[in-house]
């Protein structure tokens, strides 16, 4: 752990594993922190705040931009860790590690745009002037699912706007964490402006990143059930939050569509990360003259996917986190399958081959999904594509805006005029109109209803991790 500039173990010495979800073998052990270490860590990050805090725009600008280069420098590692300990195949660990770099760039820039302003006022005698100040100390929580990048995406704009840094990763994927922190260390960001706490017992540890009153903000991307926890705690102490949560995005493919044209997109999208991710479509709806095409093509291309150890060429779909992760998708298409959904393929666990060592389960299709069925309701992060047939346009939207969830949408049609009523209909925060991949360091990326609080990324990221503060001068 990191912890006022000195990598340390944890109070006892004791430590935990990661598993490398593939296999199923311990790759490493890390320190195993606890509600003491965090206090310790936000100590730190307070004392370090008073003199960060005054840093000039420009000068922090240059260490992330240190760490942009640092990062790419040493995608290869960075990547090859991520593989090792979250199971995603290398290509797309490679990408990760660009798409976290990108991060670090952009608010190495956005640091030195904080912009302020003058407002009129009706008094001749009176001036107000508009300025932002870094909110504090931040607490941060990252998931295992995309371990680096999402540590960049709040990290970077928090040091970029002056505050200092308390990071908890995931207990799946600590190594990952402890790279890219060696990296921003390295590129000169000073002892106790980053902290990073490691545990295989998150619940102390978040404990008192709600209750500290030295932490001012906390920015936690994860489960909409811990984040309206934490939020609620948080907002008892009166913090600064943002969340980022589930997702149940619906994916829309009209009449005008080409059919083949989406169901490949549909397959880039549902099946990245395995299905683990929060923007990953989990109810497909297809227009009723459309699916047998949308089936055929989806059918034949997820059939030809290679699971496998990322490691392994050719392969295109690694494990699930865990064994819990498996048990919830099998009970999902389980129960799909008993309430009248029809398998294309898949739809079991993958042992052969050496894979029953790690936590695989094939990429599935399902057919005839309906609002009974608890993949209609439930987020699956997995790798199962679930699809629902409909007549008109208002009943697809309808279905759509069906769920308490509100983070991606897909839509997929030829005509503006319906590419344009879906995206002012459609209640999520990010809308992909013949895109699966609606996200960029430059864009915000955040949802509405259960899936989260505030954004990341873009200008408005950086917004997250300031106050503003209002001088009114009587001249």
């Amino acid at each position: 752990m990191l912890i006022n500039g000195n990598w340390a173990d944890a109070n006892e010495g004791t430590t935990f594993d990661v598993i490398n979800p593939a296999n199923g073998e311990v790759v490493g052990q890390v320190p195993d922190g606890d509600a003491a270490t965090a206090k310790a860590a936000i100590d730190a990050a307070a004392t370090a705040f008073g003199s960060w805090s005054k840093t000039t725009a420009h000068a922090r600008s240059a260490i992330l931009y240190k760490a942009w280069q640092l990062m790419l420098e040493r995608k290869e590692d960075l990547a090859r860790t991520m593989t090792m300990e979250q199971g995603k195949p290398l290509r797309a660990a490679r990408t990760e590690v660009q798409y976290a770099a990108d991060f670090l760039l952009w608010f190495a820039e956005e640091a030195k745009r904080t912009y302020g302003e003058t407002i009129p006022s009706a008094r001749a005698d009176q001036r107000f002037i508009v300025s932002h100040y870094p909110v504090g100390v931040v607490a941060a929580i990252t998931p295992w699912n995309y371990p680096v990048s999402m540590i960049t995406r709040k990290v970077g704009p928090a040091l970029a706007a002056g505050c200092t840094v308390v990071l908890k990763p995931a207990e799946a994927t600590p190594l990952s964490a402890i790279k890219v922190f060696e990296i921003l260390a390295e590129a000169g960001v000073p002892d106790g402006v980053i902290n990073l706490v490691t545990t295989s017992n998150p619940a102390p540890v978040g404990e008192e990143f709600v209750s500290n009153p030295l932490v001012r903000k906390l920015t936690f991307t994860g489960s909409t059930a811990v984040g309206k926890m934490l939020a609620g705690k948080a907002a008892g102490n009166m913090k600064r939050v943002s969340c980022e949560l589930g997702g149940h995005a619906p994916f829309l493919v009209f009449d005008d569509a080409d059919p083949v044209h989406a169901a490949k997109g549909v397959q880039l999208v549902k099946f990245l990360n395995t299905g683990q991710a929060c923007i990953s479509p989990n109810r497909i709806f297809v227009h009723q003259s459309k699916v047998d095409a949308f089936v055929d093509t989806l059918q034949s291309r997820v059939a030809g996917m290679q699971a496998g150890s990322g490691f392994e060429e050719g392969v295109t779909i690694g494990p699930l986190v865990d064994e819990r992760a498996v048990t919830k998708v099998s009970a999902q298409v389980d129960d799909a399958v008993a309430k009248g959904a029809e398998v294309v393929c898949g739809g079991n666990r993958l042992i052969s081959n050496g894979l029953d060592k790690g936590f695989f389960y094939a990429p599935t299709v399902l057919r005839g999904v309906t609002p009974d069925m608890l993949i209609y309701r439930e987020e699956t992060f997995g790798p199962v594509a679930p699809i629902i047939t409909f007549e008109d346009d208002q009943e697809a939207l309808k279905m759509a805006n069906d769920t308490s969830y509100g983070l991606a949408a897909y839509v997929y049609t030829r005509d503006i005029s319906r590419a344009m009523r879906m995206f002012e209909a459609l209640e999520f925060g990010i809308i992909g109109v013949n895109d699966i991949n609606p996200s960029a360091a430059s864009a915000p990326f955040g949802g509405m209803k259960d899936s989260g609080l505030g954004r990341e990324g873009s200008r408005e990221g950086i917004s997250e991790y300031l106050e503003t503060k209002l001088g009114g001068f009587a001249i």
